[in-house]
């Protein structure tokens, strides 16, 4: 999957939490996550829209439009390694951290699974 591909299933599967992604799908909409983010910061201290503030507040408020997606995008990345979407909720332990970076990263599973079929085929 390419990038357009992956930003327009990001997109397109907004807040779709059954079914897989694979792993180009979830790091190229995290690219785009992250360097929407560094422009609309940019743009708003290029343009001193909000002076008296530490934070992007454009990245704030898309930040929280992309909260649902974002979500749903690790649920469906963990489905493709046939692990339960729950697993999101070991985040909230430090170690769960290392957990999830390494599933993140792991390739999914070539044919079918508990959660569909293969994302690239």
């Amino acid at each position: 999957m390419n990038f357009i591909e992956a930003v327009e299933s990001f997109f397109k599967n907004y807040a779709t939490f059954t079914g897989r992604s694979s792993r180009s799908e979830y790091w190229y909409a995290l690219l785009f996550l992250c360097m929407l983010m560094f422009v609309l910061g940019f743009i708003e201290g290029l343009l001193n829209l909000f002076p008296n503030t530490e934070e992007s507040v454009l990245a704030t408020i898309v930040q929280v439009v992309v909260l649902v997606p974002s979500i749903a995008i690790i649920v469906r990345r963990f489905h493709d390694i046939n692990r339960s979407g729950w697993w999101y909720l070991i985040g909230f332990t430090i170690i769960g951290y290392i957990l999830i970076i390494y599933w993140l990263c792991k390739a999914g599973d070539e044919g079918d699974n508990n959660y569909g079929s293969n994302p690239l085929k």
